[in-house]
């Protein structure tokens, strides 16, 4: 059921007055309505607020000693309500905080546990890296010396083939020789027509 303007313009002037005094351009806007029905039922709204405090002026002593002993046990009453419930609090935050501090002592030496590992896994693959460096060091040299002796046998080979190849020129000449040699110094058969042979010059 839509409210009337009066309705909304009072809604709106308590709404208002809980934080400062309502007036008419506030109400206004608030309600949704025209400057006159805001300044109408804002004068009515006021009045009837004034006429309410004067009837509480008029209210016998006995009655206000009676609402002043009941506003203070209700407020006694939420007083300790609210103490009750801030020392549950309390116990319940210190709790929370209590877990939570084992939870971050946790995490805390998780993190380091992980870390140590991840020191101890990089050390050991520095150490390998270390010794694979080493190793292929050790390869290489060994590879340049094997490479080395190559070129010196090859070099060791071609010499000993052309000594090889001079030894063999050499042998055939002196082979040549000796074979001149001794065709000179061996003596002729006999000659057919009674003649002492001659050597070969």
């Amino acid at each position: 059921m839509a409210l009337s303007v009066k309705d909304r313009v009072f809604a709106a002037a308590e709404k208002i007055s809980a934080e400062r005094r309502p007036t008419v351009s506030t109400v206004r806007a608030e309600a949704g309505v025209s400057n006159a029905d805001a300044t109408r039922y804002l004068k009515e709204w006021a009045e009837e607020k004034q006429a309410a405090g004067g009837q509480v002026a008029a209210t016998p002593p006995t009655i206000l000693e009676q609402a002043a002993r009941l506003a203070g046990t209700c407020w006694a009453e939420a007083s300790a309500a609210a103490n009750e419930r801030h020392a549950a609090t309390e116990v319940a935050w210190a709790q929370e905080k209590k877990e939570l501090n084992e939870e971050v002592a946790e995490l805390v030496a998780d993190l380091d546990k992980v870390t140590a590992e991840k020191d101890d896994a990089v050390s050991e693959l520095t150490a390998k890296i270390a010794e694979l460096e080493r190793q292929l060091a050790g390869a290489a040299e060994q590879v340049d010396q094997a490479r080395s002796a190559e070129r010196q046998a090859a070099a060791d080979a071609n010499a000993a083939g052309t000594r090889a190849a001079a030894a063999e020129a050499r042998a055939a000449a002196l082979q040549e020789a000796h074979d001149a040699l001794l065709q000179r110094i061996t003596p002729q058969g006999p000659q057919t027509d009674g003649q002492p042979a001659h050597d070969q010059a």
